[in-house]
């Protein structure tokens, strides 16, 4: 077993170093140049359109509104990786992957715009709004369904049962490690215990549907971000004297200037990077599935949400675990994982702080549950309609939750990762051909605001535009842009 995992890790690395990284940076930078580096210019606008108001589906009730899918996603995106993939980050690369992880950050959200554009565009009318994502515009847009239901089966694999299996597993290592501060004797049966709570709720959550899971995100990922957010400011400005001088360290790592692992510029520039493409999840083809959710009048509107995403993530989140850990002069060359953040914390704000740690990685955890489900489910669809099939998906996501809780997961998080990096890579691919329509959409919908309109699409002004399932006229079965789209 430890020569499969490590087999796979060597294969991994080597996916991730040689391919996915370098394919992801070029297209990146290339959807930056052809965008007018719309990921930054129209920053402001991000922050407009995520107010949007949804429309009403044909069962009566509201849509998903651009907040609640931003939420969605950011529900998938923000969890253990935020807290131990950056601690890890640091330790193996050094004070400089934090200065990689930032600028990944920068140039991918021209990524992370495109494939979010595409879905709004590329997405399906269903009874209760909308639903699409990567394997719904490589069969609308790129008429290669052979593409779309590769991807949609490695995405749910991925992140409906895998991901949600290491997410339960994070959720039961946290609460018995508070349990054992305290001095209380755990064992098996604790994790177990804890699986069958977590499999309880997960599936009062997501037999709910879309609307209660778009609900449930709205409601708790705003509010473990600003508890985490405050506890790590608490820990700046406790610290505010060290800032310059991390500062510096980022900065000097980065480029080698600072040596402080084996490896050195190597090892800060490729950890840093993959960590925040873990983390944000940029042009991976997941976000888009929870992007093509919301109920907006054009699609370049959640493009730019979801690009805000990206910064929500990186650049907010990550940031905090970052000072946090480097403010506790972190021993570098280890993989010490989430003990690192712990301790940093504790030697902070004191030995509660690792509980309220527990209970912030319950919230990060449990909201990428349903983010993750969500991804699953969306792609299932794609697969098959029968009301059948997604009642078995919806059993085996709780099977899978409780399993996690209690096993052994390193050689199933290694495998995750290959099978992450195929569904990127797939997602890419077909970003490339696809790419032009969406800055189309950017001409159209920067045309309109320089008007002074709030800018509203629709497909009968671009008859090139096939495979375009929604955005009709007035008189369309779909409805009219303002009120269906």
């Amino acid at each position: 077993m430890d020569a499969l995992n490590d087999g796979i890790v060597t294969l991994n690395d080597a996916f991730w170093t040689f391919l996915l990284i370098p394919l992801l940076l070029v297209l990146a930078v290339y959807f930056t140049v052809r965008s007018g580096v719309v990921q930054l210019r129209l920053l402001p606008e991000m922050f407009r359109v995520i107010r949007s108001q949804p429309g009403i589906a044909p069962d009566g009730k509201k849509e998903i509104s651009s907040f609640q899918a931003f939420a969605i996603s950011a529900a998938a995106r923000v969890g253990t990786g935020n807290i131990v993939g950056v601690a890890v980050a640091i330790t193996l690369g050094g004070p400089g992957a934090v200065f990689w992880m930032w600028l990944m950050a920068m140039v991918v959200g021209a990524a992370s715009f495109v494939e979010s554009t595409l879905a709004q565009l590329y997405k399906v009318p269903v009874s209760t709004g909308f639903r699409g994502g990567p394997a719904y515009y490589m069969l609308h847009g790129l008429k290669q369904r052979w593409m779309g239901v590769l991807f949609a089966v490695v995405i749910t694999v991925t992140f409906a049962f895998v991901f949600n299996s290491v997410q339960a597993n994070s959720i039961a290592d946290s609460i018995v490690g508070s349990a054992d501060s305290l001095g209380f004797t755990t064992g098996h049966g604790l994790e177990i215990a804890i699986g069958a709570a977590l499999t309880l709720v997960t599936g009062l959550v997501i037999f709910g549907g879309v609307r209660r899971i778009a609900h449930v995100a709205q409601t708790l990922v705003p509010f473990m971000a600003i508890i985490y957010i405050l506890l790590g400011l608490v820990v700046v400005g406790m610290n505010i004297e060290q800032v310059p001088a991390i500062l510096s360290d980022i900065v000097a790592s980065a480029f080698g200037l600072k040596e402080f692992v084996t490896g050195g510029l190597v090892a800060a520039i490729m950890n840093g990077m993959r960590r925040g493409m873990f983390s944000n999840e940029a042009g991976m083809g997941s976000a888009p599935n929870a992007g093509a959710t919301a109920s907006v009048t054009h699609p370049v509107k959640q493009g730019l949400v979801q690009t805000l995403g990206v910064y929500f993530d990186t650049l907010l989140v990550c940031s905090v675990t970052a000072f946090i850990v480097l403010m506790s002069d972190p021993t570098y060359g280890e993989d010490a994982g989430i003990a690192v953040t712990q301790g940093a914390l504790a030697a902070n704000l004191g030995s509660w702080s690792v509980h309220a740690l527990t209970i912030i990685m319950f919230l990060l955890s449990f909201t990428s549950v349903l983010g993750n489900y969500y991804y699953g489910e969306s792609n299932l669809a794609f697969l098959s309609a029968k009301p059948g099939v997604m009642t078995g998906y919806r059993v085996l996501v709780l099977v899978m939750v409780f399993f996690g809780s209690f096993a052994p997961l390193q050689l199933v998080w290694n495998m995750a990762d290959v099978s992450m990096g195929v569904m990127a890579t797939i997602n890419l691919i077909a970003l490339a051909p696809l790419c032009g329509i969406a800055f189309i959409l950017l001409r159209d919908y920067t045309d309109q605001r320089r008007r002074g309109i709030d800018p509203v699409f629709s497909r009968d002004n671009y008859p090139q535009l096939t495979g375009v399932q929604c955005w009709g006229s007035e008189s369309d079965e779909y409805g009219s842009p303002a009120t269906r789209s």
